[in-house]
């Protein structure tokens, strides 16, 4: 799914670590935006983030799907759900059989009172779903809210660009 010599990015996730993927993508012959290697600064990050929306392939999660197919994401930057809208000219988003969702509703909600408090734990950010374990969203602001924006996929221009890979256990929050 991934051609020798491609540009590869990736999107913050707890489930692309936990597959074991960022150890078999070092040993691939591409070109990876290793956000996650030892001694990487917030400012190589955010340049990674950057090359990421115009990379070969964009590999990600989600923080839900639905049982008809819909990606349901809530981003902090917005990378990720940037990189699945418009950019890379492929995106492989693999998500756990635990982040699948009835609906776009309990999707949300699964964004909301699952990953987000998970992620803001995961990136120290001092959220107030962080220290209750659910969504308080009136009271939640930047700089330390991480989810900013809301992105419901349902399809993509492009057959063939998003490649959704289900793994059959869960994985990440």
């Amino acid at each position: 799914m991934i051609p020798a010599g491609s540009l590869v990015g990736m999107g913050g996730s707890e489930t692309i670590l936990e597959s074991g993927l960022v150890d078999a993508l070092r040993q691939m012959d591409i070109r990876l935006l290793d956000r996650y290697q030892k001694g990487v600064s917030k400012e190589a990050v955010d340049e990674m983030r950057r090359q990421g929306l115009s990379a070969d392939v964009f590999i990600c999660s989600s923080n839900a799907v639905t049982a008809d197919g819909k990606l349901v994401n809530m981003d902090g930057t917005g990378n990720r759900v940037a990189a699945l809208i418009y950019g890379p000219k492929k995106v492989i988003v693999v998500a756990g059989m635990n982040k699948v969702a009835i609906d776009v509703q309990a999707a949300i909600a699964r964004a909301r009172n699952t990953a987000a408090p998970a992620n803001s734990l995961r990136v120290g950010a001092d959220t107030p779903c962080s220290h209750t374990g659910f969504c308080q969203d009136p009271h939640c602001h930047p700089p330390h809210r991480i989810c900013c924006q809301l992105v419901i996929s349902e399809s993509s221009m492009t057959p063939g660009r998003i490649t959704v890979v289900m793994v059959g256990e869960a994985l990440g929050y």
